[in-house]
């Protein structure tokens, strides 16, 4: 391995897609993920899907620098145990990862979490920060909770948060209020990490189910304090992070604090941004073609990885 490769720690983020194990889940709306229910999820496709996505986080980032993720951001997983069973299937079982998990209070009962490498990446405090929202007619909506993560990353402090923001499922204007209300939510928990802690190290990631360019992603990047490196990567018509009747959304985006781009020792520093997009996660064929190669598409069960592609960044430790 060049010393240049040895420098170099990817940062993923992953939607895995109704990552749910096949049990009905006594308070959550799970009854579809089942052997009997109407997505006939059995066993043997929950094992399916555990190693197909286990295989891609392998691999994201190792074709530039020969090693895997040494965090991985993820979304839509139903437990703590879907977790756990990930990050014992080959051929993520020998790497080494642990993992930061809180349930949510979201209806169908997804969550978000965080895979780390145990060797490089020490967990200092965590917790699930409540999304408070209600709905236009003053219902709580209840929806996925913010994951954040304080830790050192190769002895470097960093202040993680791992998102998957409200939906758009009742229209993109109509639910706009409720992804601001999101990045207010996290900038608030930024001001009081800087009543304690001089220019703080951010990774903002997660599915925010809205574009580099929408109100809610300009709402937390509205001062010189953080950099979306995804912003450039974007492009509707020909790339993105999924997609939906052939027009493409970059949803899934890792967002960082500007002091990713000094040079200190003892630091990291940015080096790149990529979708990872490689033939192997697309629909290789039909009307799909070139889209990401999910499970499920409505409801015909077809075995692939997931509905997203996942995104990183790397990151140059500066030794």
């Amino acid at each position: 391995m060049k010393d240049k490769e040895q420098d170099l720690y990817t940062i993923a983020f992953y939607n895995l897609e109704n990552l749910f194990d096949t049990v009905d889940g006594e308070h959550t709306l799970d009854d579809d993920f089942t052997p009997e229910g109407f997505k006939k999820w059995t066993p043997k496709r929950y094992a399916k899907k555990l190693s197909r996505l286990a295989t891609v986080i392998s691999k994201i980032g190792y074709d530039t620098i020969k090693k895997p993720p040494v965090l991985i951001g993820i979304a839509e997983v139903e437990n703590e145990k879907v977790v756990k069973e990930l990050v014992e299937t080959e051929p993520l079982k020998d790497i080494g990862y642990d993992y930061v998990h809180y349930d949510s209070p979201d209806e169908r009962g997804i969550d978000t979490g965080l895979l780390f490498l145990k060797d490089k990446f020490e967990v200092l405090y965590s917790e699930a920060i409540p999304l408070l929202i209600n709905s236009l007619k003053g219902v709580r909506d209840t929806t996925r909770d913010i994951l954040y993560v304080k830790g050192k990353l190769n002895g470097e402090l960093v202040h993680i948060f791992v998102n998957h923001w409200p939906s758009r499922r009742d229209g993109s204007k109509e639910t706009d209020y409720k992804r601001i209300e999101a990045a207010q939510t996290v900038r608030k928990y930024m001001s009081t990490i800087e009543e304690e802690e001089i220019d703080p190290n951010y990774i903002i990631m997660g599915d925010f189910n809205d574009n580099p360019t929408s109100d809610s992603i300009q709402t937390l990047v509205k001062d010189s304090t953080l950099y979306n490196p995804m912003e450039k990567l974007h492009s509707p018509n020909h790339r993105g992070s999924t997609s939906y009747r052939k027009n493409w959304s970059l949803f899934d985006q890792i967002i960082i604090s500007h002091n990713f781009f000094n040079y200190k020792k003892n630091t990291h520093s940015f080096s790149d941004a990529d979708i990872f997009d490689d033939t192997f996660l697309t629909e290789y064929k039909g009307k799909f073609k070139g889209s990401p190669y999910r499970t499920f598409a409505g409801k015909k069960y077809i075995g692939g990885y997931s509905d997203h592609f996942p995104v990183y960044i790397q990151l140059k430790f500066n030794s």
